[in-house]
């Protein structure tokens, strides 16, 4: 686990089948710690996490993202957020639902991406600093340093998503921490805005 920003931990574990890192984050904000879109853990990310014990909450950003959350929910006796949208197509049992426009603990956005892979994706902004934008699977970090959309076979619509995604840019984030590939710490939204600006 590598701290990657001032109270902002990430771990990764290696997914062979799609060829990409899969990220999880540990945020300590004020008083609240929370785990985002938790993967499985090494020993070390283990041994970080519980340094901050105990855990307040596991959030977790589209019903493809539950990962290792219900053990660790389990495991550290904390709560488990997800996405309205999405809560019935998730096979874990969630404290609380949240939706668009929510302001959840440790003061985090959340922002209902429509048009996505599935129904409740949603992205989770912290604003301090220069802005932290957090994605589930709104946009995958690859190749490092610039974001990509899924395969245009993963959505309904490629242009609606892609429209869908449009949101993103009225948030000002410098850093942008992604679920799957890498994350770009800064520059991130420059990257989005260049995603974006292509013509579908």
């Amino acid at each position: 686990m590598k701290q990657i920003l001032p109270d902002i931990w990430q771990w990764s574990w290696f997914s062979d089948e799609k060829q990409l890192d899969f990220n999880g984050l540990l945020l300590v904000i004020g008083e609240h710690k929370i785990l985002v879109d938790p993967p499985p853990m090494t020993t070390e990310a283990r041994a970080v996490v519980r340094r901050y014990e105990p855990m307040d909450y596991i959030i977790i950003t589209n019903r493809d993202h539950i990962r290792e959350a219900a053990a660790y929910q389990s495991e550290l006796k904390c709560q488990l957020r997800v996405p309205e949208a999405d809560a019935a197509q998730m096979d874990v049992k969630p404290t609380k639902t949240y939706k668009d426009g929510e302001l959840l603990p440790g003061g985090i956005w959340a922002i209902h991406l429509r048009e996505q892979k599935s129904p409740g994706e949603s992205a989770l902004f912290i604003e301090r600093g220069r802005g932290v934008l957090i994605l589930g699977d709104a946009l995958i970090g690859k190749p490092p340093g610039a974001v990509r959309m899924l395969p245009g076979e993963k959505y309904a619509d490629l242009a609606k998503a892609k429209e869908g995604l449009r949101r993103l840019l009225k948030y000002n984030f410098d850093s942008l921490l992604v679920g799957d590939g890498s994350s770009i710490l800064a520059g991130g939204k420059q990257q989005v805005e260049q995603l974006l600006s292509v013509t579908s």
